[in-house]
């Protein structure tokens, strides 16, 4: 495909994270591809793992306050998005878990759509995120279900737009089933595995690395210890529900509340764990992956991503019920076969999901859909 024009089509670059992961990956499939963007506020250390390239950006890159707050401009996103001009280009790709997919493309153009989730706060989370922000009353939270409501109806309209879909899970396939009715091919997100080495000792402590937002449910995993005492917990990652997760640890001198820390704490925390506690619902879960890679069992709520990357029994250990009490009998049960679960096998499962395999997975469907999509293009132009 040296000779296709590509495009590739991004939410918004604000901080660095799992989607931009992908964008950084699809760059090196193809080096000459243009970026679209509805907005661009990478830091420059950022940016350069985006090979230092201009960002077309939309509109909203320069309405008022977009910096901090273009998040609120939403509602105007989709307009955004149907704005550029992608008539130069053979295949598009969007990296989409907001608007992404959106883009307008012609007959002749192939559009490619991997996606990290369905729009969460518009579809089966709407009741969920209200009312976790404090919307699900009033006059705000009425005009924030009208703003869903017609992004629902876009979001339909957008997805008939597009040719082929990408999950990132098994998961993210049956949210692209049940919302849009269409099939999904399911192609995990690059982990970076190179920055991951399997421990040579475990030491007696629990982790789990995470943002401190609602969803994540980190609150659940510092109650569970807060409630096994004789077991060390240690929490990495900052976020909204800081002090939430604080209040429920209680000052219990069992449990670690660390922050943000450095790459290498990070790394050598994750090898040095007994298992990463996780009860949070994932799209995906790189972290999971991460804690794989550092050759550490995860014990997870089993719903989401965490169902395509940890093995029942061999790498961790998956509970059912979001609750702390779930938790600490998982714990229990995993430190009845622990010794089963050995750092080796923990790391060959991880390397299922290295950048070298997403990219050669990601273009061989690429070629394969445009190898599909070029007769019917050709019978079009007779």
């Amino acid at each position: 495909m040296e000779s296709i024009r590509v495009a590739i089509v991004h939410e918004w670059l604000e901080n660095w994270a799992g989607s931009e992961l992908v964008i950084e990956q699809l760059i090196k499939c193809y080096p000459d591809a243009k970026i679209f963007a509805v907005v661009d506020f990478l830091s420059p250390k950022d940016r350069a793992r985006l090979g230092g390239r201009e960002i077309q950006t939309s509109f909203i890159q320069k309405l008022p306050f977009a910096r901090k707050l273009f998040r609120h401009y939403l509602g105007l996103m989709p307009l955004a998005v149907e704005q550029w001009d992608l008539a130069g280009f053979d295949v598009v790709i969007s990296s989409h878990h907001a608007v992404a997919k959106g883009v307008i493309t012609g007959p002749d153009q192939l559009h490619v759509s991997y996606v990290h989730s369905p729009m969460r706060y518009a579809w089966d989370f709407q009741n969920t995120y209200l009312r976790q922000s404090g919307m699900h009353h009033g006059l705000r939270g009425l005009y924030i279900r009208w703003l869903f409501h017609r992004l629902r109806n876009w979001d339909v309209r957008a997805a008939a737009g597009v040719d082929a879909f990408i999950a990132n899970s098994h998961y993210i396939a049956r949210r692209i089933r049940k919302t849009w009715r269409r099939d999904a091919a399911v192609i995990p997100p690059p982990v970076n595995l190179e920055r991951f080495s399997v421990a040579q000792q475990k030491k007696d402590y629990y982790v789990v690395v995470s943002r401190l937002v609602p969803y994540k449910r980190i609150d659940l995993v510092v109650e569970a210890f807060r409630n096994m005492p004789e077991r060390k917990l240690i929490v990495i990652g900052g976020g909204t529900d800081l002090e939430l997760v604080r209040e429920r640890a209680g000052g219990a001198p069992n449990i670690t509340i660390k922050g943000h820390v450095s790459d290498s704490e990070l790394q050598s925390t994750l090898g040095g764990a007994r298992a990463f506690v996780y009860a949070g619902e994932e799209d995906f879960g790189i972290s999971l992956v991460e804690a794989q890679a550092s050759g550490t069992p995860v014990i997870a709520y089993g719903r989401g991503g965490a169902c395509d990357i940890v093995q029942p029994g061999v790498t961790g250990l998956l509970f059912d019920t979001q609750s702390a009490e779930s938790i600490v009998a998982a714990v229990q049960e995993f430190e009845k076969h622990e010794q089963n679960m050995t750092p080796e096998l923990c790391h060959q499962n991880a390397l299922r999901f290295s950048e070298d395999l997403f990219r050669s997975r990601f273009t061989a469907f690429v070629e394969q859909e445009w190898r599909e999509f070029m007769p019917s293009r050709s019978y079009d132009r007779i």
